[in-house]
């Protein structure tokens, strides 16, 4: 077993893992903060999304070891802290860019390191940067629309594809 130290949506976090341990089951199991997802275990589908030293990075992909002393960004840190969403979260439930949720997190966490390097993608663009990113449910459409809406554009003009 190996201490990892990290810190985790602003929070000093530890624990004790195997080698083997992926960063997602130690976000998820070890310090409970289970937004982040487990969507297929081979780093296609995009739900484990999380950002680490500002890089947004599959979870599933990464072991809890290569985090040690990194700084670690999830779903449960993007909110305020009265619980008031993020403007991307906000943006998402406003214009529908969610059904079942299972996706939503990585796609979050996807979207707020796009608007970090890109404040104002084009569609494609943003097409483009949740192509590792898999949503059963929604069609992208309404994805792509908060996403725009999160950016300060105006969405009126984006066409259904």
């Amino acid at each position: 077993m190996t201490q990892v130290k990290m810190t985790v949506n602003g929070k000093t976090a530890s624990g004790h893992v195997e080698g083997r341990t992926l960063l997602v089951q130690f976000l998820r199991e070890d310090l409970g903060l289970t937004g982040t997802h487990v969507g297929c275990d081979t780093s296609q589908c995009g739900a484990c999304v999380v950002h680490v030293n500002g890089q947004a990075v599959k979870a599933c992909s990464m072991l809890a070891v290569e985090a040690d002393g990194a700084d670690v960004a999830t779903i449960e840190g993007q909110a305020a802290a009265d619980g008031t969403l993020n403007t991307i979260q906000q943006a998402f439930q406003d214009h529908h860019g969610l059904q079942c949720g299972f996706c939503t997190p990585g796609m979050v966490m996807s979207a707020a390191a796009l608007l970090k390097d890109n404040p104002k993608p084009t569609v494609a663009e943003v097409r483009h940067y949740l192509d590792g990113n898999i949503c059963r449910c929604t069609g992208y459409h309404n994805i792509v629309k908060a996403i725009m809406a999160a950016s300060g554009q105006d969405i009126g003009a984006i066409a259904a594809e």
